[in-house]
């Protein structure tokens, strides 16, 4: 027999990282008239976060706490957890996490002091989970949830796969938005990401006119910038290798006159990318006609033939250079990403690599250094870190002090060192 109905408090530990998935994950729950009765709450701080949980606890409420976070920010949001936790003064609240690493590092999570953790995709799991706690039922009995039971592992299954139309992109009605994802899942598998193995190595996009629709709620709430989430911006309307230009025009079309008339449209460049090998002049073409950003990210990963293969990316070194050359004559600026410290690479593929960033450079490219973390979920994940040798760090500071690289992959360093330390033995 049910409960009565409660009123529930969801607080949501919005920051960076995890802010990304709760704006989705909160349109979700706002979208859903069964939910009505659970209130929302973004603290971006843990001192907030802890008021807002004391403070709906005191009102009566029932609280659920939620982190959500990638593997590199999984050490913090455990130590967020247990300061909050230490300052509850007996307050019972249910502390659940999701994300890439809690999914693919669900025993680790929990142990950490999680009580629950979401696995796979959250939104059928969330608003399931909630509508549990309003009928007073028990919330570890969700579907596409795991919890501890005298020390051991349980789970019930994995969090369904949605058809993205199906939710908003973001929450409107709390006035928290952000990129619309307009793909989810990948089909080039590489055996450094998390994407494919999180969300199954297949595309599934968002339809145009759904784009569009949430493209104008975007613009009513005095919006003028309009970016998108997608693991391959030229991939969409395609389920495999193929590029649809047809289909990236509507969708640019139908996005430019839902923006109208002083809208900015953001496409293959921050927080998406473009792959080397779908740079085409027909595509710069068709993105200088819609797009208002004047460069482009593009994955080129490493710079030796065998450790591309090896990690299957799918295109060779010289398809890498064609891009920069044809996004340069484009009129674009190539932001290329690399990665350094890959499994098994040797002084030859990192030579490689620090060369090809060069010639990169030398043709008007700006080149992304990333250090290897070896992430859960992956084929890589009991890898050895990524470690640069003093040769290789000089070469990169070089390269930084000329303006022609950015990023961070010296704190990458220590956080791949990180999780490296943290991994467990894999279950037998």
């Amino acid at each position: 027999m049910s409960q009565t109905p409660r009123k529930v408090s969801l607080v949501l530990s919005y920051q960076y990282p995890g802010k990304y998935a709760f704006t989705v994950l909160a349109g979700a729950v706002e979208a859903d008239p069964a939910l009505a009765d659970v209130s929302l709450h973004f603290p971006r701080n843990r001192e907030d976060l802890l008021t807002t949980v004391r403070e709906r606890s005191d009102a009566g409420d029932t609280v659920v706490a939620a982190w959500s976070f990638y593997s590199a920010s999984f050490g913090p949001s455990v130590e967020e957890l247990n300061w909050v936790r230490e300052r509850l003064e007996g307050r019972d609240v249910l502390c659940i996490a999701g994300g890439v690493h809690a999914t693919a590092e669900t025993l680790q999570t929990l142990q950490a002091g999680f009580d629950l953790v979401a696995v796979g995709e959250g939104e059928h799991t969330l608003r399931t989970l909630l509508a549990r706690v309003l009928k007073g039922e028990d919330p570890r009995t969700t579907h596409g949830t795991a919890h501890l039971k005298d020390g051991k592992l349980v789970q019930h299954g994995h969090g369904e796969g949605v058809r993205l139309d199906d939710f908003p992109p973001f929450a409107a009605k709390h006035v928290k938005f952000g990129a619309i994802e307009i793909t989810r899942g990948c089909i080039y598998a590489c055996r450094f990401c998390q994407t494919p193995f999180m969300s199954k190595a297949r595309f599934r996009h968002r339809t145009v006119a759904n784009i569009a629709r949430w493209a104008r709620e975007l613009r009513r709430a005095g919006r003028r910038d309009l970016r998108f989430i997608t693991p391959t911006s030229l991939s969409y309307g395609t389920p495999d290798e193929t590029v649809n230009l047809a289909a990236v025009e509507e969708l640019l079309a139908a996005v430019t006159e839902a923006m109208a008339p002083d809208g900015r449209i953001y496409y293959g460049t921050f927080p998406s990318e473009v792959r080397p090998e779908h740079v085409t002049p027909e595509s710069l073409a068709l993105l200088k006609r819609y797009v208002a950003n004047d460069n482009l990210i593009i994955g080129g990963q490493s710079g030796s033939e065998r450790i591309l293969q090896a990690t299957r990316r799918g295109h060779d070194v010289e398809t890498v250079v064609r891009a920069a050359r044809l996004a340069v004559e484009g009129g674009f600026v190539p932001n290329v990403d690399f990665i350094l410290g890959l499994p098994g690479e040797e002084p030859a593929d990192v030579d490689a690599t620090l060369d090809l960033m060069q010639r990169l450079s030398d043709l008007g490219a700006r080149v992304h250094g990333h250090t290897f973390m070896p992430l859960p979920g992956t084929p890589y994940r009991d890898a050895a870190p990524g470690r640069l040798d003093e040769r290789t760090r000089q070469r990169l500071d070089f390269l930084a002090s000329q303006g022609r690289l950015y990023g961070h992959w010296r704190a990458q360093g220590v956080l791949a060192e990180a999780i490296a330390a943290r991994r467990q033995p894999r279950a037998r």
